[in-house]
């Protein structure tokens, strides 16, 4: 099981309380996750457990109470694996609104996913959602330092450097897969997509321009 899921389950069955009180618990994900301003279980709280599980981890987090602020988070992944996070949709697909929890799979049918998650029927529970309403998956993982690579990198290169480059471009929502050391044609294609969605040189080749792009990226 994987270590956030384990943080979650352990939390199951924690629920609002009716009326004026308010359950101390959701309070302290709150207050444990940085939103101090909360101080009711009414707030919508779902990314706030989302963001409690991952503090109490020392994983990424999104520090921000939107479901859909968790898409900019961690490595987006098509092949969902339990524990990743799962954002879906609320109302309509092009609203701010959304829940996000933990994926924990899908119905037979795939037509239906199943996430362990806060603020379902106002309790930390699991629960079933369409499929078709899931924006992304996200894998999260120790926060690290940002270390950005010396340029000049290119296909066949291999290396800690080229696992740098690797790392950055999936956090910036480029996939290139595992970051293995091998500036292989996955590599490639991600570089060239940054390069082209940022009006530079779409070569492939890591250089000053894309060192110069990624730092940018960074601090927006």
């Amino acid at each position: 099981m994987s270590q956030l899921l384990k943080v979650a389950f352990k939390e199951l069955g924690t629920a609002e309380i009716a009326g004026a009180e308010d359950n101390p618990r959701i309070v302290e994900y709150a207050k444990k996750s940085g939103f101090i301003n909360v101080s009711d279980d009414e707030t919508p709280w779902c990314s706030i457990f989302v963001n409690y599980c991952c503090e109490e981890l020392g994983y990424q987090k999104s520090g921000k109470a939107d479901a859909r602020s968790w898409l900019k988070i961690g490595t987006k992944t098509s092949h969902p694996k339990p524990g990743d996070i799962v954002v879906f949709w609320r109302e309509k697909i092009d609203s701010w609104k959304g829940h996000v929890g933990l994926f924990l799979g899908f119905s037979s049918d795939k037509k239906k996913v199943f996430c362990l998650g806060g603020n379902q029927g106002n309790k930390v529970s699991v629960a079933e959602y369409d499929a078709s309403k899931v924006l992304g998956f996200r894998r999260v993982a120790k926060e690290q330092i940002i270390d950005i690579p010396k340029p000049i990198l290119k296909k066949g290169d291999r290396g800690e450097e080229v696992i740098k480059l690797q790392t950055l471009l999936n956090t910036l929502g480029y996939d290139c897969g595992d970051p293995d050391g091998i500036f292989g044609n996955k590599t490639t294609n991600a570089l060239r997509l940054l390069q082209a969605n940022n009006h530079i040189q779409v070569d492939g080749i890591y250089g000053k321009q894309g060192k110069n792009t990624i730092e940018s990226l960074l601090q927006t």
